[in-house]
């Protein structure tokens, strides 16, 4: 026992590894996952106290047992069985197929990178590329809303600033789980989104083994008393105009309700910008047809790089004004009762109708509107003609501008003539040879909302007669 053992350097520098290894594993590692586990119980401690729906412990269980609860759901496996069945493989291949689909899925939420880190820059980001506007937002009848209910914010896609926009907005309400597109499948994009809490969906997927395991995973987390964010559009608006509907999250949601377990209650979300980021990019798509789009790396960079250098330089000035509005939340149980075919689809048509008719109108939208047609006006019959715009929105109870709209006009004339939309000459204000399709991207964002007072007009005109 005491004789000496000659071993080569690196059989020795192994047996170091593997001992300090296992040393780390049996003693180390737990105590320092106990270390900051204990330390994330009291952050979470104190940002619960400051929020009017706290986190829901569903949302801070540890990503492991979330994904062994999924996998092992007894409707996931009966879906294993059945694709194992279908495709004529073994089931354990498909029981680890559903596995790769629930990883890819589940978040990994840290209070810490959400409340710590997320809402600050969240926040600095919103308040440095806009002026943030608030529009219809009913405070009393938000906080009405039971606190025991799991509420989905429902939101119209404008830009990819809305997650950004709306969790800065939301901050006091809770930790909101964003459905995040395969746009985000990025590292190390991907590892950030899910430390806020959000989940990959893929929109392009049709098989129903990910499909079971996606709808169980919204299911739980809607039972849970998970808040969450949803944009019913399924993508980006390529024109400016609300598209229709797509059902898969919304379908989930409904099938699974129980409203004896736990109500759910939807909130229309509406935004608009004087500026999209992507506007440019996302009307190119819109005349190719193809929702498949990629910005270029290239000219992406060099507008970055122009926007730090501006910011260097203080010449930069924000992107005119973004706005959101809260419109009238829609209780599932009272839908829910009623003997209805579809009841997704009429669910999802009123969330739509809600966050249209809540709508921002903001100045770019409505020189837009006036601009897009008319050739060549001066600016005061401009103002003239938003003014007008203004009041009828005003008479039917629609949203509208608060500011004058000498004001509105000469900033949304300024920031148009800057981005070369507009130009102004002698006989007045026209749309550049290039400007066409940027105006009527915008103008299309606010045009339900003069199509329905249209429409109202003639409705009124009819029954004077």
């Amino acid at each position: 026992m005491t004789q000496t053992v000659s071993m080569p350097v690196w059989v020795f520098v192994l047996i170091v590894l593997f001992a300090g290894v296992t040393f780390a594993s049996h003693f180390l590692f737990p105590s320092v996952r106990w270390f900051f586990r204990k330390r994330a119980e009291r952050v979470i401690a104190r940002v619960n106290e400051r929020l009017q729906r706290p986190i829901e412990p569903f949302k801070l269980a540890r990503r492991y047992d979330m994904i062994q609860r999924l996998i092992y759901d007894p409707q996931v496996t009966e879906a294993i069985v059945e694709h194992a069945r279908k495709e004529k493989i073994p089931e354990n291949v498909a029981f680890e197929q559903a596995r790769r689909y629930a990883r890819e899925i589940v978040p990994s939420f840290s209070a810490t990178a959400y409340f710590g880190v997320g809402i600050r820059l969240a926040r600095w980001l919103s308040k440095s590329l806009y002026r943030i506007k608030l529009g219809t937002f009913d405070r009393k009848r938000l906080s009405e809303i039971d606190p025991d209910a799991t509420v989905i914010f429902v939101i119209n896609h404008r830009s990819n600033m809305d997650y950004v926009l709306v969790t800065y907005l939301a901050a006091n309400a809770g930790a909101l789980s964003y459905a995040v597109g395969e746009w985000a499948r990025v590292w190390p994009l991907s590892a950030i989104i899910r430390s806020m809490g959000a989940y990959f969906i893929r929109r392009r997927s049709r098989g129903a083994l990910y499909r079971k395991v996606l709808a169980r995973y919204v299911q739980m987390a809607t039972r849970g008393g998970v808040s969450q964010a949803v944009f019913p559009e399924g993508g980006l608006s390529l024109n400016g105009l609300l598209a229709p509907p797509r059902m898969g999250l919304l379908n989930y949601v409904v099938e699974d309700f129980d409203p004896d377990v736990r109500e759910v209650i939807f909130v229309p979300v509406a935004l608009n910008y004087d500026r999209v980021l992507e506007d440019k990019i996302l009307i190119t798509a819109d005349k190719a047809g193809n929702r498949k789009f990629s910005p270029p790396l290239l000219p992406v960079l060099g507008r970055v790089a122009c926007h730090v250098w501006f910011r260097i330089t203080r010449k930069f000035t924000k992107f005119g004004t973004a706005s959101v509005s809260f419109g009238e939340p829609l209780e599932l149980s009272k839908y829910h009762a009623a003997e209805d075919t579809d009841l997704t689809k009429a669910i999802a048509t009123e969330l739509m109708e809600r966050i249209a008719h809540v709508t921002p109108v903001l100045g770019v939208p409505l020189v837009a509107r006036h601009l897009q047609d008319a050739g060549v006006m001066t600016q005061a019959a401009l103002v003239k003609a938003v003014t007008a715009s203004i009041a009828a929105l005003n008479d039917k109870q629609l949203p509208f501008p608060r500011r004058k709209p000498d004001e509105l006009v000469d900033d949304a004339v300024k920031h148009l003539i800057g981005r070369d939309v507009l130009v102004q000459t002698d006989a007045g204000i026209t749309v550049s040879a290039t400007g066409a399709d940027i105006l009527a991207f915008y103008a299309n964002s606010i045009a339900h909302h003069f199509t329905a007072t249209a429409a109202m007009e003639d409705e009124l005109s009819a029954v004077a007669e």
